[in-house]
């Protein structure tokens, strides 16, 4: 009896051993299937400091996320821990699928964004080289002359029919200083002296470190020549030369400054004084054209 009793409890000890062992393999079953779990989580936290760099709790949110386990009548265990980590396992990779995608989205985006502006940047720069090719007040143009279109004639007997405005369009861009250069560029060839001569100066005002500041201050003392105004026009292009003497119009100003001292009517000796300043100061940096003007202007002149 006493034989038999031992080996009835050795029984139920095995019992026991089984029944625990079977948690015990499950729980190292969880092994492969955590790191799993640790690898996608890592791998989010990855791709969400890519996403956010700056941090400050912005994170994406798994559209798709593990279901909400309804508890269990009393006595009844849960879920077991493999079907927990399966359902952790699906919600990461979910998101982590949708992340991936939003993030391609946007960087084709970008992509096509890069292109527009690139072929926008190309355009611009096309039209402003075209523009001061054509249009703008280069070394070729002819001297400035003095003189004015003549007035419509008007009918016998009636007054003098005016010469119409022309409308004039301010260009629109990221640089003020450009676009005022331009449209007072575009006023001074249309004529309208009056409207250009304030837009140039205001752009030698606020931006006189910028390189149309040069172009400005030289362009605002050809306005002034050619609307009769010979005497500040002398003013403006010694300025230009004086406060700008790097500028890219600096050598076209002294030029002009001779001619209006012709158009004052000062002494040829002042003139060739300044026609001497723009041959030593800018010798090599003036164009074929301008080396012929000051070699008319001195002819003229008279200068030795």
């Amino acid at each position: 009896m006493r034989l038999m009793g031992k080996m009835a409890l050795l029984g139920t000890a095995v019992a026991a051993l089984a029944s625990v062992a079977v948690p015990v393999a499950a729980q190292s079953g969880r092994d492969p299937l955590e790191g799993r779990v640790d690898r996608l989580e890592r791998e989010m936290r990855a791709v969400q400091r890519k996403v956010f760099p700056g941090g400050a709790g912005q994170t994406v949110e798994p559209q798709i996320t593990a279901p909400q386990q309804q508890p269990g009548a009393p006595g009844i265990p849960a879920t077991s821990a493999v079907a927990d980590l399966n359902a952790r396992v699906s919600a990461v990779e979910s998101q982590l699928t949708s992340m991936t995608g939003q993030i391609e989205q946007t960087q084709y985006r970008l992509r096509q964004l890069e292109e527009s502006f690139n072929a926008y940047k190309r355009s611009t720069d096309a039209r402003l080289k075209a523009l001061e090719a054509g249009a703008a007040p280069a070394e070729e143009e002819p001297p400035v002359t003095g003189t004015r279109p003549a007035p419509v004639r008007p009918a016998v007997g009636g007054p003098a029919a005016p010469v119409p405005a022309v409308a004039v369009e301010r260009p629109r861009s990221d640089d003020p200083a450009e676009d005022g250069y331009v449209y007072g560029y575009r006023l001074w060839q249309a004529k309208q002296y009056d409207k250009a001569i304030p837009e140039l100066r205001a752009v030698v005002q606020k931006y006189p470190k910028h390189r149309r500041a040069s172009y400005s201050q030289n362009l605002l003392g050809r306005a002034l020549l050619d609307s009769g105004k010979p005497a500040l026009a002398a003013t403006a292009f010694f300025e230009s030369y004086q406060k700008m003497p790097n500028g890219e119009r600096a050598p076209d100003s002294l030029y002009y400054l001779a001619q209006s001292l012709v158009k004052m009517k000062k002494p040829a000796s002042e003139v060739c004084k300044v026609y001497d300043e723009l041959s030593q100061v800018y010798g090599d940096r003036l164009s074929d054209a301008m080396k012929k003007d000051v070699a008319a202007g001195r002819t003229a002149s008279k200068c030795k």
